[in-house]
Formats: C-alpha cells, structure tokens, sequence
C-alpha cells in the first residue's frame, strides 16, 4: 500500500512539473510576440499578433521615445514601422509593396539581415541587404540600425527614409521623401530643394510644383558637387554643401527659440511639406514650404478652382458636390483621348483661370488662343491648355487636369477636356443594364409574334397571339413600352454627386 502511494505521489509530481514547464515556455513564446526590447539578437523571429489591434512593438529605444513595431493598415494590413511611442505619430515605414495580411503567418526574422515574410508560403514581402548583422538596435532619435558586433553600423533607416525627416538626420540627393499616397515627393537637385507630383503613370518623379533655390548665403555652390540637407534643432532647414557653413537656411516659426521636444518633416499627402514640434502633448505645425494652399497641385481636387480667401468651386461653374468632387474619379483613369471612347470628350472652356505653378512649367509662344486650343485638341495626350494673351504663352497640360486658380485678368484663357462616358454611378450602370435587359425582351417577345404570325398565315388558323401563348401554356402578355425613343445622356462633369 506504501509502495502504491509512493508511486501515485511520484507522478503526481513528475505531471506538476511537466504542467508548470509547459505553461513557461508558452508563457515565454507569447511574451516574445507582445512585449518589446532594446535590441533583437541573431536568429530572432516573431509573428504578428491576430489579437493586436493597432500597434505591436518590437523594439523601444533606452529612453522609451521610439518604438519599432508591426503597424495595422486597413484593418486587415501591416507594415513594419517606427513610431513616436508618445503620440503613435509614424517616423519611419518600410517600403513594402504589396503589404502582407496582418496574420500570424506574417513575421519579421533577423539572420544578419531583417525580412518580412509568409511563412506559409515562404513570400518575402520586403528585407534588408544580407549584411550579416549581430543585433538590430533603436537609437534614442529613432535611427534602426542593424550592427555589427563591434557596434558599427551596416544598415540604418535614416538611409532609407520613408516620409518624414527628424532632427539631425542628413538628407542627400540619392533620398526621397515620398507622401503616404505615393504622389508627391521632396528632392534635391544640384542646388535646389524641390517637390514633384506624379499626375499620370509612367512619370518620376513627375511635375515639379515648388522649389526652393540655395540663396548660398553664408556659402558658395560648388558645381558638381552633391549638396545635403539637414533639418537642425535650433529650428532651420539648413542645405549644406561641405558640412560647415550653409549655403541656404530656411527658418520655422519657432526659430532660435528653445521647444521641449524634438522636430520633424513630413512630406504630407496634400503634397506640402510640413514641419512640427513636440511640446510634451502635441505636434505643432511650425513650418510649411507652400505657404499658400491655393499653389499646391490638387487643393480643390481634380477640375477644382481655388480662389485664395474664397475655397473652392468647379471649372463649369458649379459648386461641389457633396462628394467633394467637380468631376467623375474614372476620368483620370484614361491613357489618352485616342485610345478609348471613341475619343469623345467634352470641351470646358473658362476664362480668368491660371496654373498654380506654371513659372515651373515648360510653354510655347502662339499667335493666339485659337492655335493653342487647336494644337490641344489634335492631341490624344493633351488634357487641356492655358493661354495668356498678354505674352502669348501656351502651357500644354499633359497629365489628368488638377486644380487650377482663379485670377482677375480675363485675357488668361483654358481649354479642358472631359471624357464622356466615364465615371458612371452605380444607378447609372444598374440603369443601362436594365434597358438592355428589356430591349432584349422586347427582341424576344417580337420573335415569338413573327413566329405566331408565320404559323397562323402558314396553317389558316385563326387563334392570333393570344391563342398562341396560351396553347404553350402562358397564362398571358402584359402590356410593354417601346422604348426605342427613350433619350439616356451620358454623365458627364456635374456637382450632382
């Protein structure tokens, strides 16, 4: 009996232990998928939590500013970001096209290099180079570094940024500051800052619409030689050329006066550039490179007019719409003007209309606005034009029509295209579709009265139509509209959206 207990005891014990060491280990495996550190060593793994709503951190710098982490896109998305732990605000994203689901088949490995990947199906969504890395650290300024184990850095974020600019952080004329939509972006040139809008497919870095020339005010422009730009934490945006004296300076609000926080530099995705300040609590808009909204690309949206004081309104002279737009979205989905719709298209003209940023845009010298609407209309890329009557300058717009501005000289004349037949509402498709259900009908129904006709002529028998059907078992015909002289116009621009 002693023996017996002995031996229940025994594996009472051995099943405890067994129980308890299950419980760490899998308390140990998921508190590697949640809680964050300061660094990841060689061979770390880790997958996205399906139960994380927003943010699941990584890795925190030492003093707990920064974190990396699995950001939630879309509800069902993820990117690999750092963010400013204060106010969630993005600093740094990943360039990942397309973004993997957010799943616990999605996860960040580090073998000397840093990779986003399917493990099911082994997809790599985005990596690093394969630089044979020790650890991935976070700097306090928000820098992620992969290093070696003698603390040299081998690959760093402040390399590769994605929209934003932090303190401190050079910003050279191989990088691009690109908005989250992917259509505006902020550059250097060889002695120039400058922003560019893709408008149509097939262009980068697209159509410059702002630029900032160094005054070289403390410095000289060295031809051939690559300049950088450095936001400083005394409140400028310096561009430098040898790393001491700048050879342009360009102030935020607060400049030269002590802020509690750091500052950074988005590339927004209206397609100005801001700069910020952290006051403790918030984000304070400190500086703007396009100071007036009316000069940026797509304020008033495609075929919008801005009117500075005023907002906006339509190129036919209508308000918007409450959808906000003066024009259908499938329009700027055409290639050109030849290739689909037969290219038909309706003609908008306006006068007193100018282009926000044509002193960056190329023209041509015309005797008169009727050769530079020609010239636009016998041209399948062409979208539209503006003329000037005072100089004679013809501006060809080449890409789907943005927002344009309203001025007070009459003599400054546009010519716009808009493509019929596009952009339909839901109502209006479901519509069409439903005249040609029953035009069908009617096709049918016309088919089975010849044939009753051809029957009753060939037979003599005198049953008519309604003999007919109700021998095959119809019980009757209703009564159909000819709709033959219906008249259905094509939407085209309207506010009613």
């Amino acid at each position: 009996m002693a023996q017996l207990v002995m031996m229940i005891w025994a594996y009472t014990l051995c099943f405890s232990c067994a129980l308890f060491l299950s419980l760490s280990v899998g308390s140990s495996s998921n508190s590697a998928n949640t809680a964050s550190t300061q660094q990841l060593p060689n061979g770390f793994k880790v997958s996205a939590n399906p139960k994380v709503s927003s943010f699941q951190p990584l890795i925190t710098d030492s003093d707990g500013n920064y974190s990396l982490g699995f950001l939630r896109f879309n509800q069902n998305q993820l990117n690999l970001a750092v963010i400013h732990a204060a106010s969630s605000e993005t600093i740094w994203l990943a360039n990942m096209t397309p973004l993997p689901r957010w799943s616990d088949h999605t996860q960040l490995t580090f073998n000397g290099g840093l990779a986003v990947s399917d493990s099911g199906s082994s997809a790599v969504f985005w990596s690093t180079p394969a630089v044979n890395g020790a650890r991935v650290f976070l700097s306090n300024d928000s820098n992620l570094q992969i290093q070696a184990s003698d603390g040299s850095v081998l690959w760093q974020s402040f390399d590769n940024p994605s929209d934003t600019l932090v303190e401190n952080q050079n910003f050279t004329s191989a990088m691009a500051l690109v908005s989250a939509n992917g259509i505006y972006s902020m550059r250097l040139g060889p002695d120039f800052m400058g922003l560019y809008a893709v408008l149509k497919s097939g262009t980068n870095p697209g159509q410059m619409y702002f630029k900032n020339r160094a005054l070289q005010v403390k410095a000289t422009i060295v031809p051939g030689r690559p300049i950088y730009l450095v936001l400083q934490s005394d409140g400028f945006l310096g561009m430098y050329q040898n790393g001491t004296r700048p050879v342009d300076l360009q102030p935020f609000n607060s400049y030269q006066q002590p802020v509690s926080g750091v500052r950074r530099l988005r590339m927004e995705s209206d397609g100005n550039l801001n700069g910020y300040f952290w006051d403790g609590s918030n984000w304070i808009l400190d500086y703007q490179a396009v100071k007036n909204n009316c000069e940026l690309p797509s304020s008033c949206g495609p075929y919008g007019l801005c009117e500075s004081g005023k907002g906006c309104s339509c190129l036919n002279n209508q308000s918007k719409s409450d959808s906000g737009r003066c024009v259908s979205p499938g329009n700027h989905n055409l290639v050109d003007f030849c290739s689909v719709y037969g290219s038909k298209y309706k003609p908008l003209r306006y006068n007193g209309v100018d282009l926000p940023y044509k002193e960056l845009m190329g023209y041509q010298q015309m005797e008169n606005y009727e050769q530079c609407e020609s010239g636009c209309r016998q041209n399948c890329t062409c979208w539209g034009i503006v003329y000037s009557n005072a100089s004679g300058f013809c501006y060809i717009i080449d890409y789907p029509i943005q927002s344009l501005v309203t001025v007070s000289d009459e003599s400054k004349m546009g010519f716009f295209k808009v493509s019929e037949g596009v952009g339909k509402s839901k109502m209006d498709i479901g519509l069409g579709v439903g005249v040609g259900v029953v035009c069908v009908a009617v096709v049918v129904f016309g088919g089975l009265v010849g044939l009753a006709w051809y029957r009753f002529k060939k037979n003599g028998t005198k049953r008519g139509v309604n003999g007919y059907v109700k021998e095959d078992g119809v019980v009757g015909v209703g009564p159909y509209k000819d709709l033959g002289t219906a008249s259905f116009r094509s939407i085209e621009l309207s506010a009613e959206r």
